[in-house]
């Protein structure tokens, strides 16, 4: 399909901001990586794509990106950008705010949506609230381990083992199995204490307080969700008018019970489609559908992914929704095994990962539309 749009990438260069004492970290690189395989792979397909250099080389991922700041936006829109896609953080206060009065097209989440759904605690939370099936979890601080108990945690739902991961998380960063109350006191301790320097000032690198979640010890699968939308499935044109769900992908090979982080072991080497006799099973198709659901909750413009764990009854759990899933994908010299979960599950309906990206350019949304930051009278959401 033709595109009108002159996309330029971004890509994270500024460290979100503290919120609530937490501060999500920041990824390696900053998503320069797959920014650049999106860049590259649209432009071999003649789509209109900017860059900050003439030629920008294949194996060169800052020739394909443009920094996510203020003074990078300028330079992709002075370069003649009519599209942005925000392969990166966003947050209230993300300059992507400042472009409500341009005409302008955006790829990607509403910063307000990110900002308020990458807090795992709250978006927890929210998901219970709406009858989606999802963990019992505990909120721990500091000072809640000198009280913690078998008790408190029974009086969570919760039982040993369980898993601790970060508040504001990104991938499996700082989440860990803990099978005694020893080793969740250490390990919590270990999170809460460690630290990270932003614009010279040292803090807390995982926030003030942490999530306790019980191990779920079934299969583990992910669900990439889409956006409402006009699709093209099975070479034809579909108009979607609610979130939908890829075919999940299972994961294994984990480690000590926990997916290792994707920039360690690549997911193409740990992860599978389900088979199509497998999708038929009712299980799957009702996790499909509460993921669908979590989509519309947090209103998603872009792809989502969620985690699911089964419990020992083989029920499916929604145990992590990422705002922000990773976007790699073959096609660069020297990329050939870094596809995303989301490419893998793009496969299962006859997507390559030029079709998903092209699916996802196809879902830009104007700029004018971008909801504007609260201001200080407003209560955090």
């Amino acid at each position: 399909m033709p595109f009108q749009d002159r996309i330029a990438v971004l890509y994270q260069c500024i460290a979100p901001p503290l919120l609530d004492g937490v501060r999500k970290p920041m990824k390696p690189g900053g998503y320069r990586d797959s920014g650049a395989d999106i860049a590259c792979i649209l432009r071999e397909a003649g789509v209109p794509i900017v860059t900050p250099v003439a030629r920008p080389d294949p194996t060169r991922d800052l020739d394909w990106v443009f920094p996510d700041t203020e003074d990078g936006i300028a330079r992709a829109l002075a370069a003649g950008a009519t599209a942005l896609w925000a392969n990166t953080i966003l947050f209230h206060g993300h300059p992507l705010e400042a472009l409500r009065d341009r005409d302008l097209r955006i790829i990607g989440q509403q910063p307000a949506a990110v900002h308020e759904f990458d807090d795992k605690w709250h978006t927890n939370r929210r998901l219970a609230a709406q009858g989606l099936p999802v963990t019992p979890a505990l909120l721990l601080s500091l000072a809640g381990l000198e009280t913690l108990s078998p008790g408190t945690l029974a009086a969570h739902g919760l039982a040993l083992p369980c898993v601790i991961k970060p508040v504001r998380g990104r991938g499996s960063e700082g989440v860990a199995k803990v099978d005694t109350l020893d080793d969740l006191r250490a390990g919590a301790a270990a999170l809460l204490g460690a630290t990270v320097v932003v614009d010279g000032v040292s803090g807390p690198r995982y926030g003030t307080s942490c999530m306790v979640e019980p191990f779920l010890p079934g299969q583990e699968i992910t669900v990439t969700v889409m956006p409402p939308g006009t699709y093209r499935i099975d070479g034809g044109g579909q108009t979607l008018e609610s979130c939908w769900c890829l075919p999940p992908v299972a994961r294994f090979n984990h480690q000590d019970g926990i997916a290792p982080y994707n920039g360690i072991v690549a997911v193409m080497h740990n992860s599978r489609l389900l088979s199509p006799a497998e999708q038929t099973e009712p299980r799957y198709r009702e996790v499909l559908a509460c993921c669908a659901r979590a989509g519309t909750l947090v209103g998603a413009r872009a792809p989502i992914r969620v985690d699911c764990r089964a419990d020992r009854d083989g029920r499916f759990v929604l145990f992590d929704l990422n705002m922000k899933p990773n976007m790699t994908g073959a096609g660069r010299v020297g990329r050939e095994d870094q596809d995303s979960l989301t490419a893998i599950a793009a496969r299962a309906i006859g997507w390559s990962y030029l079709d998903l990206l092209l699916a996802m350019a196809a879902q830009a949304w104007p700029s004018s539309s971008v909801v504007p930051a609260a201001s200080p009278a407003d209560p955090a959401p």
